[in-house]
């Protein structure tokens, strides 16, 4: 890219010698050595031939004719200033600064000196400095606010042939093209300048050292034949110092033929330097880019053109080069003539000399020079040109420079920029650097890349679709398509989309570079060159010496490493796990979550235009719909990546919940025969049916029944209710398996299901089954609402009924004996019910203990004794209700009765009722009521069968009470009498009695007297006296 349009000639044919130039505005000042003054108007239009004209306004001749510098105000040019300290002037430099001083500080320092604070919240002053170069002195005047302050003088040990101001203290003074100095104006002292020692090759080596290296590479004798005139005629001039203000902080000063960047402490400001293939001859700074003047034969012809094959040679004139300050690398490289006559017109000489280097105030664009033919003779018929050279817009720079796949320069060139030259600054280095870490991740810097990316918040499926088909799947996008998927230009010539076909390499041969750098700037019209890595000199050694004095500026290449694939993959999954949590938290201020996924639009809906033109953004300025979308790509590219380098953490992937697209994994899990992902993967995404389809055909392979069940047996488990359907779909093949493992299915504590729709599922399935879940339910869940026992029950008669219409006897009786016993011990059903249910030819017992419920109590003891003849059942009927204080205190009474006065016809006419009558009166006598059941009894019954009872009878109930009494009473008074003999009884104790069982005197201690015969010890005695006394008796 050449940042400058191609140069034009505004003035030509000027005869007199011009000595300075000095742009103001559209006007442009050229002043002749024989002291005039021309005032040219430049027309920023074009004339009818395209070029720029400029219009003389005003001649001032003979203006200044002294050896002194006078100063004239613009425009009217009076009236002058003499300035008599500056006779012998050699050099000029003016700068003009705006600072802030506080009021006490804007008057003159008792030194002279003009204060410098810079105070934010002072008074702003405009300072201008004039600093004029004399022989072996330096003169300085000043102006603040327009008024004159004192003048400085200081003396100098050589001439100061070149000035530059750096900043309102610090100026640069060069005394030769190698000696150069600091100069601090508050102090009035110098800073010698430090450089590194020279590594480059000297310019008067050029010719010997060219000579050996072609030998050397085989060329012939002559290949440098013709050479050395034009070669002696550029390095034999005297050169003139050049220091060029780079920014407030810095120089650029040339010694010899490198370029050094100095800072205000006289040592580099930065570790790169220019290399030139001679010392220039003049220098300017246009910001950014530096203006060298090369002299003839320097400049070798493979820098204009870039893809000449033949020899090395040189330029034969003098060669106009222009750097960027940034990258330090040529850019634009114009050989003299600068302009080419029309077709049909006399040829422009190339022997000219270029001069007088100026930019505009602030080094800004346009440049001027004068271009004046060398031979004295051609001089005086032509005369001099004025060239113009103009910037380009910097968005136009910026565009051909990312055309040019030069990101790194782009961004640079953009960092230099204030926001008011280019509105647009921050979406274009937002978009930079985005197409800078595609090159990043071509060239296989990945982790570069994608922390670029991460930055950038660039949308994830821009990012993914890097990659190939196995991890991006359709998103994937082929090498030669990524700069236009991130927004840079699309490629359309054949030969640069060869170039990238290959995704190992994405530079062409002769575009050598290291991942931070940008592709190379192709050529330019009118001779500009492609920014190249070495200098003409280096080009002569290339093919001797790869790795040169370059390195400072750019590092080599070097080959990726074989394992590129896998490393992108690992950065890419750190990428995606940047992304991940972010993403999700982003969800999480919406109440979305992994959960939801199921509910949300497929990522296979959106069309893959969509999903690119999703907005690089930060997390918080997108909708939901767009976080979703973003999780969708984030966790199914994780998901692949997972599944070539890192398979075993797809498990706690899809154990956490993901927004993985299920439809672009399945495939390549079931190939790879990664099942238990998959299944996890189903449940996560509420695909429940494809999870247990799979469970089902897995346990083909099963051989243990519980093992071939048992995973979709868990699987349903963990269903919810809102499941049930898809449960009840998938239970039915495991019940046709084993219905008690299937059942294990509605029993689990994992979840709870509906009971009623569960016992109708099951109640359809089997009947048996759908009892065993209602006993599970009553058993262990503790149900107790009647639809469930009355439902338990009705499933029991059911049962029984079909046992007896199938024969079975053995599961009738088993089945029988439940229904009975959950009649009998729950109380949790509506008995008149069940009772309905019954049929009336049928289950008596049941019936027997329905009617007990319903209070109907005699009804059900004459469907033991009539219809089951079971009076051992009847009995115990009777003790299980018999209450003496309650109503059923006569109901062994009525059980009497039933046996003795029939209301019904036994089942069997040959039944006794009078033997099991007599054992009742036998055994519960006390319950019955002697008179009624008297009269009961038949009359032919004798005494002797009623001996028992009649003997209880007879007992009546005031003689014991009188017996008790008399006994009661009898005890009484022995108890009294024996307590009045053991009061009576005494113990005397004198002063020489001793314990029996210590054997010391008891004297007034506390005593214990031992019944019944009276014995005394000590207190503490006791016990052990007792013992002993019960040992003696036993």
């Amino acid at each position: 890219m050449a940042p400058f349009l191609p140069p034009n000639v505004i003035l030509s044919g000027f005869k007199e010698r011009i000595e300075s130039l000095l742009a103001q505005g559209d006007k442009l000042y050229v002043g002749t050595a024989t002291g005039n003054l021309y005032v040219y108007l430049v027309h920023n239009g074009e004339s009818s031939e395209g070029e720029k004209r400029a219009e003389l306004l005003e001649t001032k001749k003979a203006l200044s004719r002294h050896g002194s510098v006078t100063l004239y105000p613009l425009p009217s040019f009076s009236p002058p200033t003499s300035l008599p300290k500056t006779k012998g002037a050699l050099s000029i430099a003016v700068h003009t600064v705006v600072e802030h001083e506080d009021e006490a500080q804007a008057a003159t320092q008792s030194d002279g000196s003009i204060s410098a604070a810079k105070n934010r919240g002072g008074v702003p002053v405009v300072i201008t400095y004039l600093a004029v170069g004399c022989k072996r002195k330096v003169v300085f005047y000043s102006w603040k606010d327009g008024e004159p302050q004192d003048v400085k003088e200081t003396t100098l040990p050589h001439s100061p042939r070149t000035v530059a101001f750096m900043n309102g203290d610090t100026l640069c003074f060069g005394y030769t093209p190698s000696d150069y100095v600091l100069f601090s104006l508050k102090s009035m002292t110098t800073i010698d300048i430090t450089v590194p020692a020279p590594t480059s090759t000297s310019a008067a080596s050029i010719g010997s050292m060219g000579m050996g290296m072609g030998m050397g590479m085989g060329m012939g004798k002559g290949a440098f034949s013709g050479l050395s005139g034009y070669m002696t005629l550029g390095l034999g001039t005297k050169t003139k110092p050049n220091a060029l203000r780079v920014d407030e902080k810095s120089f650029l000063v040339a010694k010899d033929n490198t370029g050094y960047f100095i800072g205000e402490d006289g040592k580099l400001s930065r570790p790169v330097s220019i290399d030139w293939p001679a010392p220039p001859e003049e220098t300017a700074f246009v910001k950014p880019y530096v203006f060298s003047v090369l002299p003839p034969g320097s400049v070798p012809s493979s820098q204009v053109t870039a893809h000449d094959t033949s020899a090395p040679s040189f330029i034969p004139s003098a060669v106009v080069e222009i750097r960027s300050s940034i990258t330090l690398l040529p850019v634009q490289t114009l050989p003299l003539p600068l302009i080419h006559p029309p077709p049909g017109a006399p040829p422009t000489s190339s022997n000219q000399t270029v001069r007088l280097l100026t930019s505009s105030p602030a080094c800004k664009s346009p440049l001027y020079l004068v271009t004046t033919p060398s031979d004295r003779t051609t001089a005086n018929v032509e005369g001099s040109s004025i060239v113009e050279f103009l910037m380009k817009p910097w968005a136009m720079q910026i565009d051909e420079l990312v055309e040019a796949e030069s990101y790194t320069e782009a961004l640079s060139l953009l960092d230099s920029l204030e926001s008011a030259l280019l509105p647009d600054k921050e979406q274009r280095k937002n978009l930079i650097r985005a197409l800078n870490a595609v090159l990043l991740f071509r060239t296989g810097h990945f982790a570069q890349a994608l922390n670029t990316f991460i930055e950038l918040n660039t949308n994830p499926a821009k990012v993914v679709a890097l990659y190939p088909e196995s991890v991006a799947g359709r998103l994937s996008v082929p090498p030669e398509e990524w700069v236009s998927l991130f927004g840079g230009p699309r490629k359309v010539t054949k030969s640069e989309s060869s170039s990238i076909d290959d995704p190992g390499s994405s530079l062409e041969e002769t575009k050598p570079q290291d991942a931070g750098s940008s592709i190379q700037r192709p050529p330019s019209p009118h001779g500009s060159v492609k920014s190249m890595l070495k200098t003409g000199l280096e080009n002569i050694i290339a093919g001797a010496k790869k790795d040169d004095d370059t390195s400072s500026v750019r590092s080599k290449r070097k080959e990726p490493p074989k394992d590129d694939f896998r490393r992108s993959i690992e950065e890419l999954m750190r990428y995606l796990s940047d992304r991940r949590p972010k993403i999700g938290g982003a969800l999480d201020t919406f109440h979305i979550t992994n959960t939801q996924a199921h509910e949300m639009p497929p990522l296979s809906a959106a069309s893959i235009e969509d999903l690119f033109a999703l907005p690089d953004a930060p997390l918080s300025a997108l909708t939901p719909e767009q976080l979703v979308r973003y999780a969708q790509i984030v966790d199914t590219a994780l998901f692949k990546s997972y599944l070539i380098v890192r398979p075993g953490l797809l498990v706690p992937l899809c154990r956490s919940g993901n927004w993985c697209e299920v439809s672009e994994v399945e495939k390549e899990l079931r190939a790879r025969e990664k099942f238990t992902e998959l299944i996890y993967l189903y449940n996560g995404r509420k695909m429940h049916g494809k999870a247990l389809d799979l469970l089902r055909h897995l346990s083909e392979k099963e051989a243990d029944m519980r093992d071939k069940l048992m995973p979709s047996v868990t699987y349903l488990q963990r269903l919810g209710p809102e499941h049930i359907d898809q449960i009840f779909e998938s239970a039915r093949w495991i019940f046709d398996q084993d219905p008690d493992i299937a059942l294990e299915i509605f029993t689990s504590e994992e979840v709870e299901l509906p009971r009623q729709h569960v016992a109708d599922y099951l109640e359809m399935l089997d009947l048996d089954i759908c009892a065993h879940y209602i006993e599970f339910l009553i058993a262990e869940r503790n149900e107790q609402s009647a639809t469930f026992h009355e439902r338990l029950a009705e499933l029991y008669l059911r049962m029984t009924s079909d046992a007896r219409k199938h024969g079975d006897n053995e599961k009738r009786k088993g089945t029988y004996g439940k229904l009975l016993h959950f009649l009998d011990t729950t109380n949790y059903y509506r008995p008149d019910r069940l009772y309905g249910l019954l049929p009336s030819e049928d289950f008596y017992e049941a019936k027997a203990i329905l009617l007990g419920r319903l209070g109907r109590h005699d009804n059900a003891l004459e469907t033991y004794v009539y219809r089951l003849q079971d009076f051992q059942k009847a009995e115990e009927y009777c003790k299980r209700i018999y209450d003496p204080s309650g109503p059923t205190s006569s109901i062994f009474l009525t059980l009497l009765r039933i046996y003795l006065r029939p209301t019904h016809q036994p089942t069997s006419p040959t039944i006794d009722l009078l033997h099991p009558a007599l054992k009742l009166i036998s055994r519960h006598s006390p319950r019955l009521d002697i008179v009624e059941t008297l009269k009961l009894l038949p009359p032919l019954v004798t005494a002797q069968d009623a001996r028992a009872f009649l003997v209880e009878a007879l007992r009546a109930p005031v003689f014991d009470k009188k017996v008790i009494s008399g006994i009661a009473k009898a005890r009484d008074e022995q108890i009294a009498r024996r307590l009045m003999v053991l009061q009576a009884k005494r113990v005397k104790v004198t002063d020489s009695r001793i314990c029996p069982q210590c054997h010391k005197r008891i004297g007034g201690s506390v005593i214990a007297v031992h019944a019944p015969r009276g014995e005394v010890t000590h207190y503490q005695c006791r016990e052990a006296f007792s013992r002993k006394l019960k040992e003696l008796r036993h």
